[in-house]
């Protein structure tokens, strides 16, 4: 399609110089309200129907790929898509659409696009719309629907799509005027992508996209209401920072907006100007490195001792960009039963919600961070730096005594961990680790040492199995030249796992480790803890000594890919290299592990998380910070 003009100076000074095809530089939610993303083109009125609008939209806000299947409500969209600048990559399930376009948007801090048809078609896209919902990440979900005159009448393959998804979208938007296509479009994007990010609809009625209407660009984006704030007030930033002065005890309690705000950089500043413990959650995971020595690991129901025990005995969180969730609190009313409370978050609903915070804060994290470590720096000036020697002393203790681990499976099979654990080593700090959900999860979490953002992705407040396989396809488009792991597990993988076919027919060279113990592991863990080991409907027969049905390596070779298979802990590295020396074509490796191999540190559910344990029945013994 043609490209329009280059705006004006004069406009382009009234627009950030942020837009969907920057890298993630910087906080792309600071854009001004007014502002339209995109390379700033101006297009003089043309006629052109809805559905060319549509694409010529996708165009000029600078969308480069997207991922979708075509059917009988979006097919007069499809058909201007063979003549335009966007890459379409087709998909063999609209769920592996959603997931791929959210594994796009974490690696690359880009609005993330997929496009499906009415009915089932857009029903399929429910499930990663809800996950996008839930782990904040910006998205735009296209979807056909039925011609206008007929919505209402059960007319085939409709389905209120709108409606199903307002409780899990920022906004969900039917169009049914084909001349609001293009503010309708940069609209979307720009709720997906301000504020905190999170998914957006766009439903478009068959006639919408067939009718003739006026384009013309940039469009006004009229969002009454809408106006996010992005800095922190100046009294509540110094009154956070005259508690962090007076903590003796404090931790910086950080989640995943520090990562979708690109606050990483900022983050270290603040930790190392504190000299303040980091605790990052399962969703922040690489938002301040591993190896930095004030990094006590990640909290919560599978985190490590020295996390979980610095949020329970800490006199001061400084919450950045996190929202006290259940698994990361335990039981609320016993988390941190000492500690005052400072919250910065870009979404107010989340402050105090869950526990009310002593020092609110507003804004973006890419903002509040450096103002600040401004407004600490100038109170540690006038009342002197706080000795956290006895807290660091108490800590570093517990991260001693009590470090990530694992014992070797007595039934001779491979331990999990340490598969993940060479996956990890073996591959760098610049690979990019896509997990499902499950115990595989946690010791993915765990085991590979995150030393970046955009590192690690994960299902996290969804826990959706099926996720990594389509996630991990979306992150190797956005960063085609990193290493990018979809490690998955047997359960998780065969819910999803006929986008190898997408990743084979498209040059999508991922890997995927299947740590294949045979069984839904983490409920299996949960069935030998509480339920007296009574194995209800959680054996999958696909690892040793079992039919292996499917047979994972065979799977691979029929979808075009390399199969490999690794039984002992021998070979675990030279099938690792094997796979990472194989660049041409998606690789598969069917990882046989012991079932019987547990996630720990792990807190039950339903209590506190004093009683966290390191093994079956095993809790720490320490003498608690006075």
């Amino acid at each position: 399609m043609s490209k329009g003009s280059p705006a004006s100076p004069s406009l382009l000074a009234a627009k950030s110089p942020g837009h969907a095809g920057a890298a993630p530089t910087g906080n792309i939610a600071a854009l001004p309200a007014s502002s339209v993303m995109g390379p700033n083109n101006v297009v003089a009125p043309i006629q052109m129907t809805g559905s060319e609008a549509i694409v010529r939209s996708l165009e000029e806000l600078g969308v480069k790929d997207i991922f979708g299947l075509p059917g009988g409500a979006i097919l007069p969209t499809y058909d201007p898509l063979m003549a335009s600048s966007l890459n379409h990559i087709l998909v063999r399930h609209e769920q592996g659409a959603g997931h791929a376009a959210q594994g796009y948007a974490m690696v690359t801090g880009q609005v993330g696009v997929c496009i499906a048809t009415s009915g089932p078609g857009a029903t399929n896209l429910v499930t990663p719309i809800m996950d996008a919902h839930m782990d904040s990440v910006p998205l735009v979900a296209i979807t056909g629907q039925v011609s206008s005159g007929v919505i209402g009448t059960d007319a085939f393959q409709e389905a209120d799509i709108v409606g199903i998804t307002l409780p899990i979208t920022k906004h969900s938007f039917l169009v049914t005027n084909p001349n609001d296509i293009p503010r309708i479009m940069a609209e979307a994007f720009h709720l997906a992508s301000t504020g905190r990010p999170g998914p957006v609809l766009v439903d478009v009625a068959k006639d919408a996209q067939q009718g003739q209407m006026t384009f013309s660009w940039p469009p006004t984006i009229d969002l009454p209401g809408y106006r996010p704030v992005f800095r922190g007030h100046s009294k509540q930033l110094r009154e956070a920072a005259r508690l962090i002065a007076a903590a003796k005890k404090p931790v910086l309690y950080v989640g995943g907006g520090v990562v979708k705000a690109h606050a990483s950089k900022e983050l270290l500043a603040l930790a190392e100007l504190t000299g303040a413990p980091v605790a990052t959650t399962l969703m922040a995971r690489g938002a301040f490195p591993d190896s930095h020595p004030q990094h006590v690991g990640m909290p919560g129901m599978h985190g490590t001792v020295s996390a979980v025990t610095a949020l329970q005995q800490a006199d001061l969180l400084i919450t950045l960009g996190a929202r006290f969730d259940d698994r990361v609190t335990g039981v609320l009313s016993t988390f941190a039963p000492h500690a005052k409370i400072i919250h910065a978050d870009i979404d107010p609903a989340e402050i105090s919600k869950n526990r009310i915070a002593d020092v609110p804060i507003v804004g973006s994290v890419k903002e509040i961070i450096p103002d600040l470590t401004a407004a600490v720096k100038a109170e540690f000036e006038a009342k002197g730096t706080p000795d956290l020697g006895d807290w660091w002393a108490f800590l570093n203790n517990l991260k001693e005594t009590y470090p990530l681990g694992w014992t070797e499976p007595e039934d001779g099979l491979m331990s999990p961990q340490r598969v993940i654990s060479r996956i990890g080593a073996l591959t760098g700090p610049e690979g990019v680790y896509v997990a499902g959900v499950g115990q595989h999860q946690m010791w993915a979490a765990q085991f590979v040492k995150y030393e970046r953002p955009h590192a690690w992705l994960n299902s996290g407040g969804a826990g959706t199995m099926g996720y990594s396989v389509p996630a991990a396809m979306g992150a190797k488009v956005g960063n085609p030249d990193r290493v990018v792991w979809a490690i998955d597990g047997d359960g998780c993988f065969q819910m999803t796992n006929q986008e190898l076919a997408t990743c084979a027919l498209n040059n999508i060279p991922i890997k995927v480790a299947i740590i294949n113990n045979s069984s839904l592991g983490m409920v299996r863990q949960w069935q030998t803890l509480f339920y007296e080991g009574r194995y209800s409907n959680t054996d999958l027969n696909t690892g040793h000594d079992t039919v292996r049905i499917p047979d994972f390596v065979k799977m691979a070779d029929a979808y075009g890919c390399v199969g490999l298979r690794c039984e002992r802990t021998e070979d675990i590295d030279a099938t690792i290299e094997a796979a990472l020396a194989i660049n041409d074509r998606p690789v598969v490796i069917d990882f046989v592990v012991s079932p019987d191999s547990m996630v720990w540190p792990m807190v039950p559910a339903g209590v506190s998380n004093d009683q966290i344990q390191v093994a079956r029945n095993m809790t720490p013994v320490w003498e608690e910070e006075d």
